[in-house]
């Protein structure tokens, strides 16, 4: 029998405890019971377990950072989209504006010369103090008063007033970054605030408690106007005002050309100070012309000291004088007193800041007495040896003339009438000029255009009066006979040299000039337009009223004794007129004058004086005018190196016998 199939046999186990704990007793085929498991030692008592805290799940935190992460990005995205897309015109204009600063280049303005070169008004380097007012904050500053003490700093400097200047430096606009707060300071001045400047910054990296309150104070560079001779020829210059422009003369009568035209400049800035890393980008300034006058600075000197001396010595309200070269009319001088200088407007009369000499508009007198006679040769109704029976009164219209002074009855030849000045010869001898009085007015009232009288000299001068001439049919009673021998008509100081310098040229009357020529930034040279030419008179007439006025100087009957240049001969004339005073329209004071040329036989020079209204010593023009024309004419002369005269003056009679 093999063992597969010998019969199953049980192992007899242990007996199983039953439910109730009584051993079960094997059976057959059980299992062997297992032995028992030997003792083990007891295990060393265990220390109690630390407590342990169980975190939560992070995935919620994670969510929530990455959604705030996520709201955060999308805010600066809308953001960026909005500053680069939809608004970035408007951001860029703005951080243009914040960043760039744009400053005019100021344009060196031209000089004015005299006609040999020598500078009568010029321009030296100057600075313009400014201000960035957003650097003077609190915020900026850590200090409250910073403009107040900055100010106080300033002030003595800059000679401002302190308020004003804290006022400036604190503006109600408070996006303000400029202002101005002085113009046109010399260097000597910016360099003190420099200096002041880089002291503050130095001492406020030592000391804390130090405040820079000029870091904000900037400069930019610009021009000053000097006038090297002081007052000489003020009247004609003029001024340049606080903005830069001619207040004034020629300085404001070609402003344009002097002036140039300015530039700009275009640059970052931060603080106040300009970034030099970052370009720049400047339109140059174009500098102005020069002006060159006609006017001779010696000449100039000698006609103003002369008449200031006089109108000192007479104590009167003003005086002028005009040196005009005959024969091209170009003015050589053109003086007033009182004047006043150009480099301190603060100390100058307001009325003395014109031009006299074509501003005033005042009845001339017997100057004027020269066109009476230049009309009655010209119209052949008298020649100089005609007879003038002159009575002690004249009865025309409604008043009874008279002259200068009493006298007998006077037997004068129409020479003696212009060298005596007589009123009453003037006024017989131009009423031949007409069938009757009317007619006569209007023949006289046609040389006094031609003459130029009330008309504008054509200077072009700024301020020029033209005077007042009023048409012959209009002319009252008294009129018609007073403004033969120079009154009831205005004329200035011009018309009246200009007048002489007719007679002086032959009878044409060649117009004023005061500018030679420019000269632009090129260099080049371009001469003044030629003036122009009328002819008033024929050269046969001109050159007899040069011997008649010979007459007024040179005879021992003429009323220019004082006029006399030894070794020349000289033609002038006198005149003393009634005045009316500007202030009150009423008849006040004398206007004195003397008008001439030299040398007669072959003029060069004509110079004419006039003062108004002295008061200390005499009146009469030919005792306070004469002389100065006389000071005058000889240093013309001399200067232009005229040789003296080589005929005798001519003798033409005054008188005659009934």
């Amino acid at each position: 029998m093999t063992d597969r199939e010998a019969p199953h046999r049980r192992v007899p186990g242990p007996a199983r405890p039953d439910r109730s704990g009584s051993a079960r007793r094997p059976g057959p085929g059980a299992r062997p019971a297992r032995r028992p498991a030997p003792p083990r030692s007891p295990a060393p008592p265990r220390s109690p377990a630390p407590h342990v805290i169980r975190l939560g799940s992070p995935r919620p935190r994670l969510r929530m950072v990455g959604l705030a992460l996520t709201l955060v990005l999308l805010v600066f995205v809308v953001r960026l989209l909005q500053v680069q897309a939809v608004d970035a015109s408007a951001y860029a204009a703005k951080a243009e504006r914040n960043r760039y600063v744009v400053h005019t280049l100021a344009a060196q303005r031209g000089e004015i010369t005299d006609r040999t070169g020598v500078a009568l008004a010029t321009s030296v380097d100057a600075y313009d103090i400014t201000a960035d007012p957003t650097l003077f904050t609190s915020e900026q500053l850590k200090i409250d008063d910073g403009p107040e003490q900055a100010a106080a700093l300033l002030a003595p400097i800059l000679g401002q007033d302190q308020a004003e200047l804290a006022r400036k430096l604190r503006p109600e606009d408070k996006k303000l970054r400029y202002v101005k707060l002085a113009g046109r300071q010399t260097p000597q001045v910016w360099k003190q605030i420099k200096d002041l400047r880089t002291a503050l910054a130095d001492k406020a990296e030592t000391d804390k408690s130090t405040v820079n309150v000029l870091a904000g104070v900037l400069a930019e560079p610009s021009s000053k106007r000097v006038y090297p001779n002081g007052d000489l020829a003020a009247g004609i210059l003029g001024w340049v005002n606080a903005e830069g422009k001619g207040g004034g003369g020629i300085e404001q009568q070609l402003n344009g050309q002097l002036a140039g035209e300015d530039g700009k400049i275009r640059y970052a800035q931060s603080g106040g100070h300009q970034v030099p890393t970052v370009g720049s980008t400047e339109t140059p300034a174009v500098p102005g012309s020069d002006i060159e006058l006609t006017i001779d600075r010696d000449i100039q000197w000698a006609a103003q000291n002369a008449i200031a001396e006089q109108v000192k010595e007479s104590k009167a309200d003003r005086g002028y004088v005009i040196v005009q070269d005959t024969a091209t009319g170009e003015i050589l001088a053109m003086a007033n007193s009182p004047g006043f200088d150009p480099n301190d407007l603060t100390t100058a009369d307001a009325t003395a800041m014109g031009n006299a000499a074509v501003q005033d508009a005042y009845e001339p007198g017997s100057t004027a007495k020269v066109m009476s006679m230049a009309a009655v040769l010209e119209e052949n109704v008298a020649t100089p040896a005609t007879h003038v029976v002159v009575p002690n009164r004249l009865h025309r219209g409604d008043r009874l003339f008279r002259d200068d002074i009493d006298h007998e009855t006077w037997y004068l030849t129409l020479n003696g009438v212009l060298a005596k000045s007589s009123n009453i010869g003037t006024i017989l001898a131009t009423g031949q000029l007409g069938k009757n009085q009317a007619e006569a007015n209007r023949v006289l009232h046609k040389y006094l255009r031609k003459f130029g009288i009330g008309s504008y000299t054509g200077l072009g001068f700024p301020g020029e009066t033209k005077g007042i001439l009023a048409s012959p049919d209009t002319w009252s009673t008294s009129q018609q006979y007073t403004i033969p021998f120079g009154q009831g008509v205005s004329i200035n100081a011009m018309q009246a040299a200009s007048v002489y310098s007719t007679i002086a040229n032959g009878g044409v009357r060649v117009e004023p000039s005061l500018v030679r020529g420019t000269q632009g930034p090129d260099g080049v040279f371009t001469p003044a337009p030629k003036p122009e030419k009328t002819r008033v008179v024929s050269e046969k007439t001109a050159r007899t009223l040069a011997r008649m006025l010979e007459s007024v100087v040179d005879d021992r009957e003429g009323t220019g004794a004082k006029a006399r240049i030894p070794g020349y001969r000289v033609a002038g004339k006198t005149g003393t007129a009634n005045r009316v005073d500007p202030a009150t329209g009423k008849y006040r004071g004398y206007t004195s004058s003397f008008a001439g040329f030299a040398p007669a036989d072959k003029p060069r020079v004509t110079v004419y004086c006039a003062i108004q209204n002295a008061t200390e010593g005499s009146y009469f023009g030919g005792q306070i005018c004469g002389p100065v024309y006389k000071k005058v004419m000889e240093f013309a002369l001399k200067t232009l190196q005229v040789p003296p005269t080589g005929t005798p003056p001519a003798k033409l009679p005054v008188t005659f016998k009934p």
